[in-house]
């Protein structure tokens, strides 16, 4: 039932035949696909996430790409270079997926990791929990 985290360059090697919609939901944030993001999201969506300064919580896929994921977490200004691993596993009953995103922004080099769980119904996700660890300095840049 579990699964050891891949790289990311897997999935574009053609190491998956099928992601999970936890997998999609990384990989789209990865890219800042707002629109992906949006497709991987059921209407209405139970989203609720905990970052160092804040809970976050709404119902609309909308808000939750626009307003809060690529609105406040990831701002336009901040450059997502890379998505470093992502990993899913099935608990009984719910998904859960890890990523670990590599970003610049005016700041510097970040890491970025976040921990998901979530419910789908047709492909789509309908419950989320995510905990995010914050921008965690990396020394000089890559």
């Amino acid at each position: 039932m579990s699964q050891q985290p891949r790289s990311a360059t897997e999935y574009a090697a053609g190491g998956e035949t099928a992601a999970t919609a936890g997998e999609r939901f990384a990989r789209a944030l990865a890219a800042k696909d707002a629109a992906a993001l949006r497709a991987v999201l059921a209407d209405p969506i139970d989203f609720q996430a905990l970052t160092p300064g804040r809970h976050w919580q709404s119902s609309s896929p909308g808000a939750v790409v626009d307003e809060i994921v690529l609105g406040k977490w990831f701002e336009p200004s901040d450059e997502i270079q890379d998505l470093e691993s992502v990993g899913s596993r099935e608990l009984p009953g719910r998904a859960h997926v890890s990523y670990l995103l590599r970003v610049r922004n005016a700041d510097g080099d970040h890491l970025v990791e976040q921990q998901a769980y979530y419910d789908t119904v047709d492909g789509q996700i309908t419950w989320m929990r995510v905990l995010c660890s914050g921008y965690r300095p990396l020394g000089g840049t890559r």
